[in-house]
């Protein structure tokens, strides 16, 4: 019985509905029991520019797209233009056949470097610059092409149903995009007009027409599309299988390990999460209890951070949420909860920059920025997540340590982790934990907040508590809080303050520092959200009988340097794997670990990688065929 391996996309412009119809599909799947791994791209443009959505659909668990497309959903030129050349021979393009003559210079939002490159390409095949010449490369191929023309249904439609409304409706055409596709491929048409009705359960009116969309599309692709050799039926489906959205993870982690205080300033692609929790903020606690998670979005991230440092104060479980621009405010403001040793929460979703870069393209670009950020030394920890899964679980880990250690914690996450949609199974609260370390309930005789203690770590009042009065201030203080400037004193709080590095090091479990999937001769090194990527890569090269060897670093800082030697003693080459132009988690390697890097594979487009792209670069390196430094372009 041969596996599913099957990648939907569907493209527009921004604005049109390309999300919606991206998740109605990846729900239609989900319950029909396949894996599901969706990844969103779109520009920084509220409408007009190119978005589009990869859904790849499996019966295997998946961690990953691929580069290859199965069946292409399209309702505007340019998605045709950009991504022809990803369908693979066999597989189709469902395409408004009212585009064929549309010539790429009528399109636009087609960038001067693309055109050019599309033109060349067109003119070497003796193509016209059109749709024409694009779907004549793709049928040559070996793809199948299927056009309707997407206003005839909705014409055909409004008269069937007698709404003459519907002719206009051209936000429809997602819908019209989605149901042609799962006609096509044959999965049964309940599931899709359950799907459409959950999503639209609340607007019944808007759900009938979206139902009644649904189904004249589907019958539709039935009826007169040619068979098509891929189908996707459903399958059995895993108990417990969660569909999730990237920023849930971390959203649902804080609800779960007792945040309950977020100021944030807005900024992709972070503010999902805050959004989110604040539709989510009102809580059903065990026993009855009621919760909620004060959600406020502040003048700008400057203020975010001093909000949550302020609550913190208070006792209460604080975070922000924020992207690279955002985090560089916040960095004074870091130092001040460094030297006042309080513990916070940020949550970086990290970007491309520098400065605005790409605002909404993927980039692992925060790591050493987060490691050095603020001015003076003062401990901090550093720690990513490899996805959304992770993420929940983490979410309560960092807390934690924010508590136990009484030190701001950067949480990294990533524009890849937050636009991806996927299933997993379902989040365990239970599996979550809520140390507070040493806050207090009470406080009997004299107290002193910073007072010098065996481990390093002072016992922690809250504003209100009786007799736990403390100061706190930006200078350096006493063991009370009050300012001095006594140089034994300075060198005596810095030493406490920086001791913990090490005690960081030493009480949290190697199990949450490092994940170890095997060591070989060829192994990568990698964080953050390219570890999914490689998993797959990993796998598809096993199936060729060539073993390599994984090390994902949890914790960059401190960093583990002596358990990742003695991971890798016996690795003859060492490969890193991260989406940013210096390799920087190969920097820290090198500092931490005193040794050199073989390879870097590294990505910087903006776009996410594909397991494709890293399986090709693992074989060259194998083949000793690959550049030290491989860089990865996969992407539109």
């Amino acid at each position: 019985m041969s596996s599913t391996d099957f990648t939907w996309l569907i493209g527009g412009p921004q604005g049109s509905g390309v999300e919606s119809g991206a998740n109605i599909f990846s729900r239609v799947c989900a319950e029909m029991g396949y894996q599901v791994f969706g990844k969103r791209e779109f520009y920084s443009n509220i409408k007009g520019e190119h978005s589009y959505f990869a859904v790849r659909i499996s019966d295997q668990k998946i961690n990953s797209n691929v580069n290859d497309v199965t069946l292409m959903a399209s309702f505007d030129a340019e998605t045709i233009f950009r991504h022809y050349n990803e369908v693979i021979s066999g597989g189709g393009i469902i395409y408004d056949a009212d585009l064929e003559d549309v010539a790429t210079d009528r399109v636009h939002t087609l960038d001067a470097p693309f055109r050019e490159r599309l033109h060349k390409t067109l003119e070497s095949k003796n193509k016209p610059f059109s749709i024409a010449g694009v779907l004549e490369i793709a049928k040559e191929n070996g793809v199948k092409l299927y056009p309707v023309s997407f206003k005839a249904i909705l014409e055909a439609l409004a008269e069937e149903t007698e709404n003459p409304r519907l002719k206009g409706l051209v936000r429809m055409f997602n819908v019209i995009g989605v149901s042609l596709s799962l006609g096509l491929v044959k999965m049964p048409p309940d599931s899709l007009q359950k799907t459409i009705g959950t999503i639209f359960s609340k607007k019944k009116e808007i759900a009938k027409i979206n139902q009644q969309t649904a189904n004249y599309s589907y019958n539709y692709a039935t009826a007169k599309f040619e068979e098509f050799h891929h189908t996707l039926t459903g399958i059995q489906k895993e108990p417990g299988t969660l569909l999730v959205q990237g920023f849930q993870g971390t959203a649902l982690g804080k609800m779960a390990c007792g945040c309950r205080m977020q100021p944030y300033y807005p900024i992709t692609p972070a503010s999902d999460e805050s959004v989110f929790l604040e539709s989510n903020e009102i809580l059903e606690m065990i026993d009855d209890r009621p919760g909620s998670t004060a959600v406020i979005q502040t003048e700008d991230e400057i203020c975010a951070m001093g909000m949550t440092i302020g609550s913190a104060l208070t006792g209460t479980r604080s975070a922000t949420c924020t992207s690279g621009p955002g985090f560089a405010l916040m960095t004074e403001m870091l130092g001040w909860a460094g030297i006042n040793e309080v513990p916070v929460v940020i949550t970086n979703y990290q970007r491309s920059g520098p400065s605005t870069g790409l605002p909404t393209r993927h980039g692992q670009d925060d790591l050493l920025f987060s490691v050095f950020a603020g001015h003076g030394d003062f401990p901090k920890i550093v720690y990513a997540s490899g996805d959304v899964e992770e993420s929940f679980y983490d979410t309560g880990n960092v807390f934690n340590y924010a508590d136990v250690f009484q030190v701001p914690v950067i949480h990294l996450m990533d524009k890849f982790i937050a636009s991806s949609v996927v299933t997993c199974p379902r989040f365990d609260s239970s599996k979550i934990t809520i140390n507070r370390g040493k806050l207090l309930d009470k406080v009997e005789g004299e107290y002193e907040r910073f007072a010098f203690t065996e481990d390093g770590i002072s016992p922690r009042s809250r504003l209100g508590l009786d007799n736990g009065i403390f100061w706190d201030t930006g200078d350096e203080s006493d063991e009370k809080g009050h300012i001095t400037e006594d140089p034994v004193l300075r060198v005596k709080m810095m030493d406490k303050r920086m001791s913990r590095l090490d005690l960081i090091l030493k009480e949290i479990p190697e199990t949450e520092k490092v994940v170890s999937f095997g060591v070989e001769d060829y192994t990568v090194i990698t964080w953050g959200s390219s570890k999914g990527p490689i998993l797959d890569a990993i796998d598809m090269l096993k199936k060729e009988g060539i073993s390599i060897g994984l090390v994902q670093i949890k914790l960059l800082h401190p960093f583990p340097g002596d358990y990742v030697t003695s991971l890798l003693k016996n690795a003859k080459i060492i490969i890193d794997v991260e989406a940013n132009h210096s390799a920087q988690l190969g920097k820290l390697f090198k500092q931490n670990v005193q040794r050199d890097i073989d390879y870097s594979i590294l990505k910087y487009t903006g776009r996410a990688m594909t397991s494709t792209e890293i399986y090709d670069s693992l074989k060259k390196i194998v083949e000793n065929k690959a550049d030290k430094r491989e860089v990865l372009m996969h992407g539109a």
